[in-house]
């Protein structure tokens, strides 16, 4: 052969390596639960149970991708959502998770609901490298990319939210005694320490801490007991029921400290109405979302889409419910995410594309406030609002407050 000949062989061969490799480039990628028609995602959320106020989570999330589906999917894939009921009891989240991921083959789990539940099956599924995402709790260990790479959170974090508090309460009670009733489990444990940790050198100022277990029935027995100490301020980091039913309680012993709720219990519908709206009034909260129920928001555009996407999917829905909107917010952080995705739907790029949200706004979150991840912080949300409720309705007050953000455990 001449080496004119070799030469254009070569060059041949070169041109057809490129083109194959080219090919390459092109072609999907796909992991478990994927495919050229559909992106399978997994969840668990507790329907029954103690906190099953928070069931309303996954039923937005539901109602939220039948919407996307009619209108074509994601990058022309449907979304198909597998939900189980956990109970809000970790060996049931394990279980139920375990079948997401090894029978049912999801591509990710997404938004599993509470702190015990995920700190449940987190190693479990970093074991797997299974991404773990958008959590529905604040726990501030889900911020910590070295040790577990492959979960992160949604929620601001638990002691951001604490913090924010003391920050309040410094400035406007800063005498005052300070009485905390909350769950004794890492979710309660987490809002205390963030609230003791912005007090400062005026921890001292809590004169009792008291914790309940999500077994007990009711909190009553406690709230006699802390109106013993007879405190000017009643922090509350408890979930749904519990909060209702301290909020009820205060208001029958005809005790009138300040109270503040996390915001996981802020819930005008599944919270404030069962405790009833008069025993409810001047409590303090603080928020990240916009109040469906607030007339201030009704001419805002990305209100407006709530309401008809309630309206179309979730007649059933209350405006009131803010559990219900929690969930159409993470679930929209989903559709940012399998979008950005674009044809490599592998758990690798799902996580990396997970760690590298810019500026994310979403239609249903304050305003100023927007989802921002990098492969160093996994905290997408980290600012809140602080609000009262007066009337029937919160009233938001004050600036968008970043919360400092701890730094992981041993990270």
């Amino acid at each position: 052969m001449s080496a004119l000949s070799r030469s254009i062989a070569t060059l041949a061969a070169a041109a057809l390596l490129s083109a194959a490799s080219g090919q390459a480039m092109a072609q999907k990628k796909y992991g478990p639960g994927a495919s050229d028609t559909e992106v399978k995602i997994g969840n668990i959320v507790p329907y029954s149970g103690p906190a099953s106020a928070y069931g309303s989570v996954g039923k937005a999330q539901e109602a939220y991708f039948k919407m996307i589906n009619d209108k074509g999917g994601i990058n022309g894939r449907k979304i198909v959502y597998i939900s189980y009921d956990d109970a809000y009891s970790p060996p049931k989240s394990v279980e139920q998770t375990r079948k997401l991921v090894e029978s049912d083959e999801v591509l990710f789990m997404f938004s599993p609901l509470g702190t015990p539940s995920n700190t449940a099956i987190q190693k479990y599924l970093n074991a797997k490298k299974t991404p773990h995402l958008f959590l529905a709790s604040g726990a501030t260990k889900w911020n910590d990319p070295k040790h577990f790479p492959w979960t992160m959170g949604w929620l601001p974090s638990y002691q951001s939210e604490g913090r924010i508090y003391a920050k309040y309460l410094l400035k406007e009670k800063p005498d005052a005694k300070i009485a905390v009733l909350y769950q004794g489990d890492d979710f309660g444990k987490d809002y205390l320490k963030g609230l003791k940790d912005g007090l400062g050198d005026k921890a001292s100022q809590v004169v009792i801490e008291d914790s309940y277990e999500l077994t007990e029935p009711t909190v009553d027995s406690h709230i006699v007991n802390i109106k013993a100490k007879a405190p000017d301020v009643l922090v509350i980091f408890a979930t749904p029921k519990f909060a209702a039913q301290t909020i009820k309680k205060v208001a029958e012993l005809a005790w009138k400290p300040m109270m503040i709720v996390p915001n996981v219990s802020a819930s005008t519908g599944s919270v404030m109405k069962p405790a009833g709206f008069e025993n409810a009034q001047g409590i303090i909260s603080a928020s990240y979302a916009k109040d469906a129920t607030d007339k201030q928001w009704e001419n805002d555009p990305g209100m407006k889409a709530y309401y008809e996407f309630m309206a179309k999917y979730a007649p059933q829905a209350s405006r009131a419910d803010s559990s219900f909107t929690t969930g159409y917010n993470i679930a929209e952080t989903v559709a940012v995410l399998i979008k950005q995705c674009g044809d490599d739907l592998t758990r690798a790029n799902v996580m990396k594309q997970a760690a590298n949200l810019k500026d994310v706004q979403l239609g249903v979150l304050l305003p100023g406030i927007k989802l921002n991840t990098s492969a160093t912080d996994f905290a997408p949300i980290e600012q809140l609002q602080l609000m009262k409720f007066e009337g029937e309705n919160w009233k938001l007050f004050g600036d968008v407050i970043e919360g400092e953000v701890a730094a992981p455990a041993g990270g």
